[in-house]
């Protein structure tokens, strides 16, 4: 395995999303990603990038005042060092959240790793891109995202928290939460909270809060 990742960014911010949101944390955002979903916020981490050792990650980690670290992408799966990554940091005592698209298999990660998992609705372009077998690896320490850009993408998660019994999953404490996330400008907010609560779903609303402190442009935030 290469002693290096390719790395767009790591900065320090505010968690802007899942059940973490709002607290201070580092993230490691590694460059590239095989999927092209419609809505996509970070096209600009598919490309270029920069070598960088284990070694120097680790030390730009440990600039910043958290203990909490978010590897992200791109798609930090498709880079099997990201496995190596998470565990460097966990050995150091680190907090570790890794938000995945779910195309890739996430049962190699240590399992006191935090697994935001994003499940592809239609909209996105890649459904058919999820990878199901993942949902078997799912623990009380992750957490299932769905991605909302209309009303087909939302009935399409309902059913499938449904037919898959996520919702009785998070009911028993076997699932830390089942979060719905509206895309950036293409949804109305509250027609989303109105079917979720019309349909009685234990999902948690949330907003990109980065987005909004900073706006939809800002990068590194």
């Amino acid at each position: 395995m290469a002693d290096f990742l390719r790395i767009t960014e790591v900065f320090y911010s505010i968690q802007g999303e899942s059940t973490w949101a709002g607290l201070p944390c580092t993230f490691v955002r590694l460059t590239g990603c095989p999927l092209r979903c419609s809505w996509c916020d970070t096209a600009y981490a598919f490309h270029g990038g920069q070598r960088k050792t284990f070694d120097e990650i680790m030390e730009e980690v440990g600039r910043h005042p958290t203990k909490l670290v978010e590897i992200t992408g791109g798609e930090p799966l498709s880079h099997p060092g990201s496995l190596r990554l998470a565990d460097l940091l966990l050995e150091a005592g680190y907090t570790v959240l890794v938000e995945t698209s779910g195309a890739f298999d996430i049962s190699g990660l240590d399992p006191r790793v935090h697994r935001i998992m994003d499940l592809k609705c239609p909209g996105s372009g890649e459904e058919r891109r999820n990878l199901w077998t993942n949902l078997d690896h799912l623990t009380e320490r992750d957490e299932v995202k769905f991605v909302i850009a209309d009303r087909a993408d939302y009935e399409w998660a309902r059913d499938v928290i449904r037919e898959r019994g996520l919702d009785r999953r998070v009911r028993e404490g076997a699932l830390r939460a089942l979060l719905i996330s509206p895309v950036w400008g293409r949804i109305d907010l509250e027609a989303l909270a109105g079917w979720a609560l019309e349909d009685g779903l234990p999902v948690r609303f949330q907003v990109q809060l980065h987005k909004l402190i900073w706006g939809p442009e800002r990068i590194g935030v």
